[in-house]
């Protein structure tokens, strides 16, 4: 079934003792507004947090998800963390394909695949992001969807049916991440109808319909009511906004 999701990225933000406040803070405001089914937030800790707030929230309310994991089960591979530590701690879901760990660490196609699968044999679900830079949506906009349909093609559209039901979707702009710049509502809904339609295309239309899709890309209280209103919008992947729990809070009822 396709889902309402407003999932937080905090990124490497907050100290153990903040993150696990702020943590309390969301889930308490998720017990509060008795989200209706189908309606889901997501929060992302930095690693060193995940154990202490999964103590903290109400699972049943808020989904606790990693910002990555390991391209490996196990191992010598100092400083890596695997799907099946997160999931010994309580995570849910992963976001994998983060625009920052595709430029910072490099992290292709390939190596993301690997991430993808292991994560889907322990049971996570994964947030998977694709999206263009600025200098492809400048090129043109032949560029651009061809852009995000190989980060798909490479990826998500190798896996089964079955497996690809348990990955979310989110549309980040890299040229939008951080900068202060932000996709238009039809910019976002441009995107987010192309790619359903990638996946009626790969799967089918009833595998499109029920696959949610994110916006990720400076998105805030102040323009996620009029992004979400878009038909094929289904929430969003927060960053700097989910760092306050009255701001992310906004964004939660503005979908």
């Amino acid at each position: 079934m396709r889902k309402l999701i407003v999932a937080g990225n905090w990124k490497m933000n907050t100290s153990v003792a903040e993150g696990v406040e702020l943590a309390k803070k969301v889930s308490a405001y998720a017990v509060e507004k008795n989200l209706p089914e189908g309606k889901q937030i997501v929060i992302a800790p930095p690693f060193t947090h995940l154990a202490s707030v999964a103590q903290v929230i109400d699972s049943n309310k808020v989904i606790l998800a990693a910002q990555d994991c390991a391209a490996t089960k196990n191992g010598a591979y100092t400083g890596e963390v695997s799907a099946s530590m997160l999931k010994g701690i309580g995570v849910k879901a992963v976001i994998l394909g983060h625009s920052e760990r595709r430029q910072y660490f490099k992290e292709n196609s390939e190596i993301l695949l690997k991430k993808i699968k292991l994560a889907l044999e322990e049971g996570l679900d994964v947030i998977f992001c694709v999206g263009e830079t600025k200098d492809q949506r400048e090129a043109g906009a032949n560029l651009y969807f061809n852009v995000i349909k190989a980060q798909l093609v490479d990826t998500v559209f190798t896996l089964s049916e079955q497996d690809f039901a348990k990955i979310i979707i989110a549309y980040e702009p890299v040229w939008a991440i951080g900068t202060g710049l932000t996709a238009t509502p039809e910019q976002a809904q441009e995107i987010h109808e192309f790619i359903r339609k990638e996946v009626a295309n790969n799967y089918s239309q009833k595998v499109a319909d029920d696959t949610t899709i994110l916006y990720g890309g400076s998105c805030k209280s102040s323009n996620a009511k009029e992004i979400f209103a878009k038909k094929d919008v289904d929430g969003g992947l927060i960053g700097g906004a989910a760092l306050k729990a009255d701001e992310f809070g906004k964004i939660i009822d503005a979908r």
